[in-house]
């Protein structure tokens, strides 16, 4: 299998991991729960997947302060980062503009130093270049923006693009000395989870007190980020330059949209159909 076969497996399941997570905000569902579910589980899912293939957990002793860093500075804080700036923003689609620009950045330095300038040619920069920018008219609405006081999100939001960034240039850095994708998530996700439970104090009661209803979502969000990761990470192993992948992932917003508006029926405004059609058009330019 090769590595757009990931990259489609990480496309699909990122557009039902947004419609579920937007399902469980309507459920009112504590967005503590929320994370922990994103890591928590997959981490039981990457170890099945490690005992089944027999994956082995040995690893050289410098990969582990590298594991901490990538797993504490780029997975927790980034997510954190990213989720404050969205907070503070005037309007949310600012903050997701400056954060997932980190596809320019990654695709470039992978081109520099991590050999992926073999297979990039004008078409794949073309296919980047439409892919980050009409999904600038997705993410951005008019409607409901609020005042800021303040500028810290945009620090914020630049701090979430380096993290983004830097989880994907590292973990392919660490691919290419011999890490195997399995072995990395469930360091990563270890690692991640125990900071979920520790630094942001969830309990045992808080889960008890969810429905029925709300376990099933958590539950199936556990599961989709799983298999969502699960194909990111492989991609980002096999493909010529990680910012096809991260291009990729970028791109599912529109799939999104297109989703939210036939499932929530929200407003699909001419802006945002106009932003769906090119970076429709930046991932067939990319594929083909």
């Amino acid at each position: 299998m090769n590595w757009i076969f990931f990259a489609s497996m990480m496309f699909i399941t990122s557009i039902i991991n947004y419609l579920l997570v937007r399902k469980s905000s309507l459920l009112k569902i504590p967005n503590r729960l929320v994370n922990l579910a994103m890591f928590g589980i997959p981490l039981v899912v990457y170890i099945i997947i490690a005992i089944v293939k027999g994956t082995t957990l040995m690893i050289e002793w410098w990969h582990l302060p590298l594991l901490f860093i990538i797993a504490i500075v780029f997975a927790y804080l980034g997510n954190k980062s990213s989720l404050r700036a969205i907070d503070l923003a005037p309007n949310p689609g600012y903050s997701l503009v400056l954060s997932k620009s980190y596809v320019l950045f990654t695709t470039l330095v992978a081109v520099v130093f991590m050999g992926g300038g073999e297979e990039f040619t004008w078409q794949k920069a073309l296919a980047i270049l439409l892919i980050v920018g009409f999904s600038v008219p997705i993410m951005v609405t008019r409607k409901g923006e609020k005042k800021s006081k303040h500028r810290t999100w945009i620090l914020l939001s630049l701090a979430a693009f380096f993290a983004w960034g830097m989880l994907s240039l590292s973990s392919k850095w660490l691919f290419m000395h011999g890490m195997d994708t399995i072995t990395f998530l469930i360091y990563m996700y270890t690692i991640v989870t125990v900071c979920i439970i520790a630094i942001d104090r969830v309990k045992i009661s808080q889960i008890k007190q969810t429905s029925a209803k709300g376990l099933w979502i958590l539950l199936s969000i556990g599961i989709v980020w799983a298999m969502f990761n699960l194909g990111q990470f492989e991609a980002i192993n096999l493909a010529p330059n990680v910012g096809y992948v991260n291009a990729i992932n970028a791109a599912s917003i529109a799939a999104v949209t297109v989703f939210a508006v036939i499932l929530f029926k929200d407003n699909l405004t001419w802006p945002k159909g106009i932003g769906v059609l090119g970076v429709t058009a930046g991932l067939i330019l990319l594929l083909i």
